[in-house]
């Protein structure tokens, strides 16, 4: 599986729970989003802009992806929900069949702009890694069935190594028409 097989493979909205461990601050936190993946229109401007940002041009081999997410939290100790949402342009740039960049218009840990780099295992699992301007997240997502995914991710500081975060996820894809 190439990288652009995994991410149609993924097309889809996707009921998502997640459980984040906080080893730094030791809380934990429990996810429920709407996760929507599709492919992005030629035409799209903020496409084009993300490619010329990163002097790459709109041509068939950088087909881009839309990844937007609605999401409850119950982060804090209140029990107060935190509703949170957001979208992401993911530009893969393949490099060989299983290694190559992702240019992310908002990171998985960080609300910024990244180039993330990305391995494909013999067993399809998708391996992200991404380096942020503290902390490096590893990304792991594998497909269990056509309509069940699993994600986990590792977050460590940069300087120290240390582990600050992880968290696993249950994705189901949604089946109604």
């Amino acid at each position: 599986m190439n990288i652009e097989e995994f991410f149609l493979k993924s097309v889809g909205e996707w009921n998502s729970m997640r459980s984040g461990h906080s080893l730094a601050f030791q809380e934990f936190e429990e996810i429920r989003s709407r996760i929507k993946i599709f492919p992005a229109k030629k035409k799209d401007s903020r496409v084009i802009k993300l490619l010329k940002d990163n002097l790459l041009t709109n041509n068939e081999r950088n087909r881009a992806f839309l990844i937007n997410w609605e999401a409850k939290s119950e982060w804090r100790e209140d029990n107060q929900h935190e509703n949170l949402s957001g979208e992401s342009i993911l530009i893969p740039i393949e490099i060989s069949k299983t290694e190559g960049k992702i240019i992310r218009s908002v990171g998985y840990t960080e609300a910024i702009q990244v180039i993330s780099l990305y391995k494909i295992l013999n067993d399809g699992t998708l391996i992200i890694h991404s380096n942020y301007n503290h902390i490096f997240t590893e990304e792991r997502i594998w497909f269990i069935s056509n309509n069940l995914r699993s994600r986990s991710s590792v977050t460590r500081a940069i300087n120290s190594l240390a582990i600050l975060q992880t968290s696993y996820a249950s994705e189901i894809r949604s089946t109604k028409k």
